[in-house]
C-alpha cells in the first residue's frame, strides 16, 4: 500500500467517523457488534521530516456462549521521503464460554511487514482462556494454547559486494508454536482508562513478544483520545534487522455498541 493510498484511506476513515450519527451506537448494539475504530497521524519537520499514519479496527459480536472477534491494523511511515514503515495485520478469534470464567478459543492471524525481513507471518491455533478479574473497574483475561506458525522469509542481499551476495535465502518456515496472551484493563473513573495487552508466540525458530500499553480519555459519548506505546521484540531476527521495534501513537478513537 502506497503513501497516497494510506492518505485516502485515513481521510475516508476520519470522515466516516465524524459523519456517523449518534444512533449508530444503538444500531450496532442491537445487532450484537461492539468495538472501536482508531486513526492516528503524525508529522515532524526540520532536520528530519517524518510522516506516520495508522488505522485500527477491533470489533466483537456475542452470540449466547459464542463470541467472534475481528482485528485489523495498518501502519505507514516515511522519513525524508523514504518509506520506513509499511505493516498490515489481520486477525480473528472464536471463543466459546465453558463456565462463568473459563472459555475455549480458536485464533488466526496474518501479518505483512516490509521492514521486518519477513514477507508474511501467519499463526493458527487454539486453547483455553480464563477471566482472572471481571469487575466493573478492572478486567484481566489470559489465554494460551498450541498452534502452527508459518513464516515467509524474504531474501536478504549484501549490496556492498559485487555481485551482491545472499545473506538470507527466501524460504518458508513452518514450526509448532505456543500462544500466550494477557489483556488487562482498568478504569480510573468514567473518563480515563488504562489498558495493557501482551502477546507471546513461541516457536523454536524465533519467538515474537509484543506489548501495548495505552491511556484512553473520553471526549464525547463516542469519541476518545488515546496515547499508546508499543514494543515488538523478535528473539531471532532475520540477519540485518533489529530485534526490537517501538511505536508511540496519539490516536482518535471511535467506540460503538457499548
Amino acid at each position: 500500500m502506497t503513501f497516497s493510498q494510506y492518505l485516502k484511506l485515513a481521510a475516508f476513515a476520519g470522515a466516516m467517523t465524524l459523519a456517523l450519527p449518534a444512533h449508530a451506537q444503538d444500531d450496532a448494539s442491537a445487532n450484537g457488534w461492539s468495538g472501536e475504530g482508531s486513526l492516528s497521524a503524525g508529522s515532524t519537520t526540520g532536520n528530519t521530516e517524518t510522516t506516520d499514519i495508522g488505522l485500527g479496527l477491533d470489533v466483537a459480536r456475542e452470540m449466547n456462549v459464542w463470541t467472534v472477534g475481528l482485528q485489523a491494523s495498518a501502519d505507514y511511515g516515511e522519513t525524508d521521503g523514504q518509506e520506513t514503515k509499511n505493516r498490515i495485520f489481520l486477525g480473528t478469534n472464536l471463543d466459546r464460554q465453558i463456565n462463568d470464567r473459563l472459555f475455549g478459543f480458536g485464533q488466526l492471524s496474518y501479518e505483512r511487514d516490509e521492514f521486518s525481513g519477513f514477507e508474511s507471518r501467519a499463526f493458527v491455533g487454539g486453547g483455553l482462556g480464563y477471566e482472572v478479574l471481571n469487575g466493573d473497574a478492572t478486567q484481566w483475561t489470559v489465554r494460551g494454547g498450541p498452534g502452527l506458525k508459518i513464516d515467509e522469509i524474504e531474501e536478504v542481499l549484501d549490496t556492498t559486494t559485487i555481485p551482491a551476495t545472499v545473506l538470507t535465502p527466501s524460504m518458508t518456515e513452518e514450526s509448532f508454536s505456543a500462544l500466550a496472551q494477557s489483556n488487562f484493563a482498568h478504569a480510573f473513573n468514567e473518563n480515563v482508562a488504562f489498558t495493557n495487552d501482551t502477546t507471546v508466540v513461541y516457536a523454536e525458530t524465533s519467538t515474537q513478544i509484543g506489548n501495548v500499553a495505552a491511556f484512553t480519555a473520553t471526549l464525547t459519548n463516542a469519541l476518545s483520545a488515546r496515547v499508546s506505546f508499543e514494543v515488538r521484540h523478535e528473539t531471532d531476527p532475520v540477519v540485518g534487522f533489529e530485534d526490537t521495534d517501538t511505536i508511540s501513537r496519539v490516536s482518535l478513537v471511535y467506540g460503538f455498541g457499548k
